[in-house]
């Protein structure tokens, strides 16, 4: 969880921005972003052939005609510049030559990854200024593997500034075969820059070279199989949140390794983190149209102030919806023969009110947010609220129909993440729907039916889409339960701990089911326990610890963002599990009675938070 703290502590970085070097000629050539939809090279008797070269030049993260960046990227001899670089796809068995010219003035050249696979992530080149290298190398074991540079001398968890655009994607596929499927790769760029007059620290996250509304679009149709390979060549991590859908997780990877899991080991996924230099391959089908999208579940990674070019004028209020960074918009069409998209009236089996309310200092001198489900007919006070919000306990297969009254003094949406449902209900104002359709926010002093029948029993979230990192730091984010038809839902055997954040100008608190300080949780001697962990701060991950005393008890794994694991990993293990931003994991412990317990929240050695726990 102390990831949060990186805008604020990742400040060894060069003030290169957009100026150019001194000697070096003007203008700089342009960098062109990099579908990596066409591989790199030619191939003569089984061998690849490609020519690569490390230049300065112009990097547009936004539109071609927006502000410029200037940073070293790859391109092929005689080509354009790419970020990422030229991607190198071959089958297995195949032969890989690679020339390296370093046109970079007065800067070494330090290029890893180009080896055989499986390799050893230390192997580097080392390539002075104006010369070339070349390395010949068979491609190895299939997988998704990718190359990296520096000439700052950082490992590529450390590489924020003029060389952190210096991937490209390496791509190994059986022999034989060359699926369907796209590559994105992931990359961060951190250094000074002055945005609409105001300089300082900028962040600029981007996958496949562009900042989000820039990125490619991506048209699906209903019943289509989708493979995507995700590479994240950033300084950080990043979960990746899927909407509306779940994705199966094939195979996850370092740069040198790449491992497939066997198909009873893979399992469904709505959100999975990727660590810097981590790498995945992930497979999902739609089954439902309209617009959904696939981002990082950082928030300030995706927020609207990212932007380089803000509309002239923008109020806060203007920009409160506005996404960007790393964010890929998806629309699924009707399969042929179906129809569109259409929010239909449901006569839903239960009716909900949930109240969106605030309440001042709560943080200090900042009000507290928070959602409250009304019982009964009274509504309940205008400034009390829950942090998290209210349990809501639903039943799968159950319609419900969930009116939200937005009693606070802004606009807000609600996500209900994790939930397989109709486009229109997703809660990205402006995008989720179809075109001539799509949601609105919730003004102020207004009201909202979210209806949706949950499809599959499991544990969920509901939060705040709009605003981001505010709203969901002053507490609009909650547990959402649904449970299998004909169950009723158990305090005294279903816990849930809801880990989150609330960031100050100086400092951070992490909270575990909303304070620093919580109260303990009771479990019931004798009978197994559901432990049901939701993970929702703004950014940050941690390991999630079960004690006895000193020692790690067990516990049995039984579910991921709502799916049931498959039972070759439903399975008794240590209770330890590392959980980032938007994840939920079901757990199932049978305490004894007078057992000692505590849940912990680590990050490393440090305890982030400690939640005591009493057995009954």
């Amino acid at each position: 969880m102390i990831n949060r703290l990186c805008l604020s502590l990742c400040v060894l970085v060069s003030p290169l921005g957009a100026r150019v070097p001194p000697g070096h000629p003007a203008p700089l050539p342009r960098i062109h972003a990099n579908q990596n939809d066409h591989a790199a090279g030619s191939v003569a008797n089984g061998v690849l052939t490609v020519r690569l070269e490390a230049r300065l030049g112009l990097w547009h993260p936004e539109a071609e005609t927006g502000m410029g960046i200037a940073v070293q990227a790859f391109a092929e001899e005689g080509k354009p510049l790419e970020d990422p670089g030229p991607l190198i796809r071959v089958p297995e068995g195949t032969e890989i030559r690679v020339t390296i010219r370093n046109a970079i003035l007065g800067k070494t050249l330090v290029v890893h990854g180009l080896g055989a696979r499986p390799g050893v992530a230390a192997d580097s080149l080392v390539i002075a200024p104006g010369a070339v290298v070349e390395t010949r190398f068979l491609a190895g074991a299939p997988g998704t593997y990718f190359y990296w540079a520096t000439t700052t001398g950082v490992p590529i968890g450390n590489r924020r500034t003029v060389d952190s655009q210096l991937t490209g994607a390496l791509i190994v596929d059986p022999a034989g075969t060359r699926p369907a499927d796209r590559v994105f790769v992931i990359g961060v760029w951190l250094d000074s820059l002055t945005v609409a007059g105001v300089p300082g620290k900028h962040e600029i996250p981007t996958i496949n070279g562009k900042m989000y509304p820039y990125t490619e679009s991506f048209d699906y149709a209903v019943g289509d199989s989708v493979r995507w390979r995700v590479i994240n060549a950033s300084d950080r991590e990043h979960p990746m949140h899927l909407h509306g859908f779940f994705y199966r997780v094939d195979a996850l990877g370092d740069g040198a390794r790449d491992t497939t899991f066997a198909p009873d080991h893979r399992w469904l996924a709505v959100t999975e983190n990727l660590g810097a230099g981590s790498t995945m391959s992930a497979t999902w089908s739609p089954d439902r149209p309209g617009n959904w999208i696939f981002h990082c579940h950082i928030l300030f990674h995706v927020a609207g102030d990212l932007s380089l070019s803000p509309p002239a004028g923008e109020t806060h209020s203007d920009g409160m919806e506005r996404m960007s960074g790393i964010v890929i918009p998806l629309h699924v069409r009707p399969a042929p023969g179906g129809g569109a998209e259409v929010a239909v009236a449901v006569v839903a089996a239960r009716s909900m009110r949930l109240l969106v309310q605030a309440r001042p200092k709560v943080y200090r001198n900042d009000p507290g947010f928070g959602f409250v489900l009304q019982q009964g007919d009274r509504a309940p006070a205008a400034d009390s609220i829950r942090i998290p919000g209210s349990p809501i306990v639903l039943t799968q297969g159950e319609p419900v129909r969930i009116t939200i009254v937005n009693r606070l003094e802004e606009a807000t949406a609600i996500h209900w993440h994790g939930i397989e449902l109709t486009s229109y209900y997703d809660g990205v104002p402006g995008m989720s729907g179809e075109p001539g359709h799509l949601l609105p926010s919730i003004p102020a002093a207004d009201s909202f039916d979210a209806i949706y029948t949950p499809p599959r029993a499991g544990t969920f979230i509901y939060h705040t889409h709009i605003d981001d990192v505010r709203q969901m730091e002053s507490g609009l984010y909650g547990p959402l339960i649904v449970l299998p038809p004909g169950q009723v839902y158990d305090s005294t055997t279903d816990h849930t701990v809801v880990i989150s954040l609330h960031e100050y100008p100086d400092t951070f608190d992490i909270l575990l089911n909303g304070s620093t300080h919580p109260d303990p949780m009771v479990l019931r001697a004798g009978v197994p326990n559901r432990i049901r962990i939701v993970t929702i701060p703004s950014a940050g991950s941690g390991d999630v610890v079960l004690l006895s005393d000193s020692s790690v008890v067990t516990w049995r794994a039984m579910a991921k963002d709502g799916a049931d694991l498959p039972p070759a990993l439903a399975t008794e293990r240590l209770a330890k599990q590392f959980v980032s931003v938007g994840e939920t994991y079901d757990f199932e412990v049978t305490p004894v009675a007078g057992q000692s317990l505590r849940l912990e929240l680590r990050g490393g050695p440090v305890v982030l938070g400690r939640l005591p726990i009493e057995v009954r």
